[in-house]
């Protein structure tokens, strides 16, 4: 995409560092987009806001970066039209997203992108142990994707400078880099391919039942849009920490106590060190921050068993009501 010096990328703050970090491996700059507190996903309406101030200030963003957080999808018909009017690219993060839907059509046909990237990290719906997956629908963003993943060498003769001096020759044409995945876990991730559906069918088999065990409680369960199918690769609940005894901290650890592996699921991008250090500072994201303070993600994938998922919410109703 040409990303290069000065030039900016936006992403959403409550992602992992991964999706503001490639800007900075390209030389380029970072800036955040604050979260919708219904979708925990970027926001249309403050990316849009902050459009129209930077195209004052001749700082429009060259990539747009939304997350697709917890297997939800953004609001990608909107995001796409922001990037028609204001000239940005979009790289759609669907690293928790793969097998969901966004307006009955999958995640990652670029639709409303120029580019999805999928990650099959061992804790992701499928794995390949490592690694991930970009697609496109450009020609021109696939080859140099290709290039990019192998040293920038090619073979294929249309990319050369020069004519082809026998079958054994190749080109270094840019300078790329050993991205390429292994056989044995390309195998591992296409074995695992056949079962996506069924994973994605009981993960919201499991959160229909948190929705229904955990209504009565002090919390707010993920909301879900009409516009999309989640995949569901996170639960996250939210406290309502003014109508409980303990604080967040003290819920998370209890849990943890009673071996219930929660996690949270992020701490916002710009309150990292590395970030802070840039001029990010608390107080820079406010809905972000707000979810962060609230946020624990709780157990679900497809071999939860109901008895376990009952432990969860039993731990969860001795908590949040003594």
């Amino acid at each position: 995409m040409g990303l290069g010096e000065g030039d900016w990328l936006w992403t959403t703050p409550n992602t992992f560092v991964a999706s503001a970090n490639c800007a900075l491996y390209c030389g380029g700059r970072v800036d955040f987009v604050d979260i919708n507190p219904l979708t925990y996903n970027l926001c249309p309406v403050a990316l849009e806001q902050k459009l129209i101030k930077a195209e004052r200030e001749g700082l429009l963003p060259k990539v747009v970066v939304p997350v697709h957080f917890a297997g939800q999808p953004c609001d990608m018909r909107s995001i796409h039209a922001l990037s028609q009017k204001y000239g940005f690219k979009i790289i759609e993060d669907a690293s928790h997203a793969i097998g969901g839907l966004y307006l009955n059509e999958p995640i990652g046909n670029c639709r409303y992108s120029d580019i999805t990237v999928f990650s099959f990290h061992p804790v992701k719906i499928i794995t390949s142990a490592e690694g991930g997956m970009a697609v496109t629908n450009s020609e021109k963003y696939a080859e140099k994707m290709a290039l990019l993943r192998s040293h920038g060498i090619t073979r294929t003769p249309s990319l050369m400078t020069k004519p082809m001096e026998g079958s054994w020759y190749y080109q270094q044409v840019d300078l790329g880099f050993n991205y390429r995945m292994t056989d044995l876990q390309a195998a591992l991730g296409s074995s695992q391919m056949s079962r996506l559906l069924h994973y994605v069918a009981r993960r919201h088999e499991l959160a229909n039942r948190y929705n229904k065990l955990l209504a009565e409680l002090p919390l707010i369960t993920p909301w879900q849009s009409k516009d999309g199918h989640s995949a569901y690769h996170l639960y996250v609940i939210r406290l309502k920490l003014d109508q409980i005894e303990r604080n967040h901290g003290e819920v998370f650890e209890a849990l943890r106590a009673r071996e219930i592996l929660v996690n949270l699921h992020y701490i916002p991008v710009h309150t990292q060190p590395y970030y802070q250090a840039m001029g990010f500072a608390v107080g820079d994201f406010p809905e972000a921050e707000k979810y962060y303070t609230e946020a624990i993600s709780i157990p679900l994938f497809p071999a939860l068993k109901e008895s376990e998922q009952d432990y969860v919410v039993e731990s969860l109703k001795e908590l949040l009501l003594t």
